[in-house]
């Protein structure tokens, strides 16, 4: 690994060490992450080509019927309950 220093504006940097004190981690892990999301080897690319490869992957299949339903139940059953 190599040391490399940033220069954070104090408001960039408050939101990282909430953020950090949150998940239970460092800001060190926070800016590591987002820069491999962000930069790292080729990421964005392999997520282009994957989606792309399962893109219509279901699609000349005549067994399923419509799914409209199905998926207004799925997103029914995963709201979150309010609490009081």
């Amino acid at each position: 690994m190599i040391r490399a220093q940033i220069y954070l504006d104090e408001e960039v940097h408050a939101r990282l060490r909430r953020l950090a004190g949150r998940q239970g981690r460092t800001v060190s892990d926070l800016v590591r992450d987002a820069l491999v999301r962000v930069y790292g080897a080729g990421a964005m690319e392999r997520q282009i080509r994957t989606l792309r490869a399962i893109e219509g992957l279901w699609r000349d299949r005549d067994d399923l019927g419509p799914t409209d339903e199905h998926v207004r139940r799925s997103r029914r059953d995963t709201r979150r309950v309010r609490r009081r």
